[in-house]
C-alpha cells in the first residue's frame, strides 16, 4: 500500500450566506487556493473526489457534473461522495484509498455546500427549509412524520449518555468549552463567527434548541468550500523538491457506521448512549499509525453539538466514558492543557458547510502542526442519524 501525503489546502471564507457566489464558484475558489498552496498546476492532477452532502441544497441531482470543467478536471474521473455530516471525512477517505491503492499519484479532494439557497416563504426565513431538507435523511415511514431532525437526533444520544452517566456533561463545563472555542476561532481568518465574543454565562442563559442542547452549543449553517491535494510518496517527494515545502502524511485511517435502529446489542443495533463508531474509527486509525491517543497533540473534532464533542473525546480515550467533565476540570483541553482541540473554532464557530467541514478541520490541523512544530494530529468526522457514522485520520509531520 502506498503512503499518502497532503501537499496543500485551500479555503473560502465561511459565511452564513454567499449571496454573490454559486456553489460552482465556491468550489473553484477553494481549488485554486489549494493548487497554489501545493505548488502545482491543476493539469498535473489525475483525478478528483467531491464531497457534496445534499442534492436539494444545490437544486441538482448530480451537482458534481457542473463542477468538472470549472475546477480544471475536464475528461478526468471525478467521484462524488455523500455520507451525511461525515461527507467531508468520507471524501478524504475515498481520495486516500485511491492514492494508497496505486491507482493515482496526485488527486484533488474537495467539499462544497450552499445550504442557505433553501428558503421558506411562509416563514420568510431559510431555516425551516434547511431543517426540512436535512430531515429527509431520516426514516420516511416512522421518524420523519414525527418531526425528526438533526438536533433532536443528537439530543437522544446525549440524553441517553447522561442517563447512563449521571452528572457528566455538566452544563458549566460545556459552557466553558464554548467560550474556549470562541476565543480560538479568532485566530481562524476564515471563521464564520470571526469577531464574536461568547462567554460561558451567555451559553448557560441561551435558549434550548431541544433539551439538553442550548442554542450556543450548536454548529451553524454555513456556505463555503475547502480543497486538499493528495499525493503518493513518490509524487510528494518530487513536488517537495520543487517547492521546498514539507508534506503532511496520513499515517492512519479508520471508519465505522453503526446500525440505524436502536437496541441493546452493540453488534446488531445502535446502542443509544454510545457513539461506538467514533471508538472503532479511532482505534483503527491509531493502530495503523502505531500510536496511542496520548501521542496526538492536536485534534479537530466534528463538534455538531458541544456535548456530542465531549462524548466523542471520551470514546477516543482522551478521558474514560462517564468522565468527560475531566476535559475541563482537569484542564486537559483548556489553555495550557496537554491536548489542543478545535483550534479553528470547530463547526460551532468556524462553520459547518457539510460537504467540506472535515476538510476545513484538516486545513486547520496542518496549519497548527507547522506553526507549533507538532508531530501528530487527528481529524474526526461524524454524521447521520444518532451520530452513526465515524471517521478518524491521523496526520504526521516528519522532520
Amino acid at each position: 500500500m502506498n503512503e499518502v501525503a497532503i501537499l496543500g489546502a485551500g479555503m473560502t471564507p465561511c459565511r452564513s450566506r454567499w449571496v454573490e457566489k454559486t456553489f460552482w464558484e465556491l468550489a473553484q475558489m477553494a481549488v485554486a487556493a489549494a493548487v497554489q498552496d501545493a505548488g502545482i498546476h491543476i493539469n498535473e492532477v489525475e483525478a478528483g473526489v467531491a464531497g457534496i452532502y445534499n442534492d436539494i441544497f444545490e437544486f441538482q441531482a448530480i451537482p458534481e457534473s457542473g463542477l468538472q470543467g470549472i475546477i480544471g478536471l475536464a475528461n478526468k474521473p471525478l467521484t462524488r461522495v455523500s455520507n451525511g455530516g461525515a461527507t467531508g471525512a468520507y471524501a478524504m477517505l475515498t481520495g486516500y484509498n485511491m492514492i494508497a491503492s496505486g491507482l493515482y499519484d496526485l488527486m484533488l479532494v474537495f467539499g462544497v455546500e450552499k445550504a442557505l439557497d433553501c428558503y421558506d416563504f411562509e416563514a420568510a426565513s431559510p431555516t425551516p427549509a434547511v431543517v426540512q431538507t436535512i430531515g429527509y435523511s431520516w426514516d420516511p415511514w416512522f421518524e420523519r412524520p414525527l418531526g425528526a431532525h438533526a438536533s433532536l437526533s443528537y439530543a437522544e444520544v446525549i440524553q441517553a449518555y447522561m442517563d447512563e452517566h449521571p452528572g457528566d456533561l455538566a452544563p458549566q463545563n460545556r459552557a466553558k468549552i464554548v467560550e474556549l472555542l470562541c476565543q480560538q476561532a479568532q485566530n481562524n481568518p476564515y471563521a464564520q463567527r470571526l469577531g464574536e465574543t461568547v462567554t460561558a454565562d451567555q451559553v448557560l442563559r441561551s435558549r434550548y434548541v431541544v433539551y439538553p442542547i442550548r442554542a450556543l452549543e450548536t454548529c451553524v449553517y454555513t456556505e463555503g468550500a475547502c480543497a486538499l491535494i493528495f499525493a503518493s510518496k513518490r509524487m510528494a517527494q518530487t513536488i517537495a523538491q520543487r517547492t521546498g515545502r514539507e508534506p503532511i502524511w496520513i499515517v492512519g485511517v479508520g471508519a465505522a457506521n453503526e446500525p440505524y435502529f436502536v437496541g441493546r446489542d452493540i453488534t446488531r443495533y445502535k446502542v443509544l448512549h454510545r457513539i461506538y463508531s467514533d471508538y472503532v474509527a479511532t482505534q483503527q486509525a491509531l493502530k495503523q499509525a502505531r500510536l496511542t491517543i496520548n501521542d496526538i497533540q492536536v485534534i479537530e473534532l466534528h463538534d455538531a453539538f458541544i456535548p456530542q464533542m465531549m462524548i466523542t473525546l471520551a470514546e477516543m480515550g482522551v478521558v474514560p466514558l462517564g468522565r468527560a467533565n475531566d476535559l475541563v476540570e482537569e484542564g486537559i483541553i483548556m489553555p495550557g492543557g496537554r491536548l489542543l482541540v478545535n483550534p479553528s473554532g470547530g463547526l460551532v464557530f468556524g462553520g459547518h458547510f457539510v460537504g467540506g467541514s472535515n476538510m476545513m478541520s484538516t486545513w486547520s490541523v496542518m496549519r497548527e502542526m507547522r506553526a507549533r512544530d507538532l508531530e501528530h494530529g487527528m481529524i474526526h468526522g461524524t454524521g447521520a442519524s444518532l451520530s452513526m457514522y465515524g471517521v478518524a485520520m491521523v496526520l504526521e509531520r516528519r522532520a
